[in-house]
C-alpha cells in the first residue's frame, strides 16, 4: 500500500503553502488558490491524466485536452460540495467520440483515485465534445 506524504507551511509572507510528495509548492488564498478549488482541481488532473493516456494508447490524434469542472457547494458551514460537472473539450484529427466516452468511463472505474474517492460522497457528472482543430 502507498504511502504520501504533504505538507503545509504557513509564514506572514506566502501565508499557507502546500508541498506535494514530490516537493512542488502551490500557495493557497490570500495569494494563491482557495482549498476548496483544490478538491475539483485534484479531480480533473486525475481524470485527464488518465484520458490523455487512454487516448494515446488508442492512437488517436489529440492535440489539446481543456477540462473545466463546476462545483455546487452549500451556502453555509461547513460549505459541503454536492455536485461536481467535469467538460471535457478533446481537440483532434478524426477523433472517435465512442472512444472518448470509453476513455472517460474507464478513469472512473480503474484507474482515478480521486474520483474513486469522491463518488460515494459528491454527485459527479461529465459530458465532453470533440473538436476538429
Amino acid at each position: 500500500m502507498a504511502t504520501k506524504h504533504t505538507k503545509l507551511n504557513w509564514n506572514p509572507e506566502e501565508k499557507f503553502s502546500l508541498k506535494d510528495s514530490s516537493d512542488y509548492k502551490v500557495i493557497m488564498k490570500p495569494n494563491g488558490v482557495s482549498a476548496s478549488d483544490l478538491l475539483s482541481m485534484a479531480l480533473i488532473g486525475c481524470s485527464s491524466h488518465d484520458v490523455v493516456g487512454i487516448l494515446e494508447k488508442q492512437k488517436q490524434d489529440l492535440v489539446a485536452l481543456n477540462v473545466s469542472a463546476e462545483s455546487v457547494q452549500d451556502d453555509d458551514p461547513p460549505w459541503r460540495f454536492r455536485k461536481i460537472h467535469i467538460h471535457f473539450q478533446v481537440v483532434g484529427r478524426g477523433i472517435d467520440p465512442e472512444k472518448v466516452r470509453k476513455a472517460i468511463q474507464i478513469s472512473e472505474e480503474k484507474y482515478c483515485s480521486v474520483y474513486v474517492t469522491l463518488k460515494d460522497a459528491v454527485e459527479i457528472t461529465h459530458d465532453f465534445e470533440v473538436v476538429e482543430p
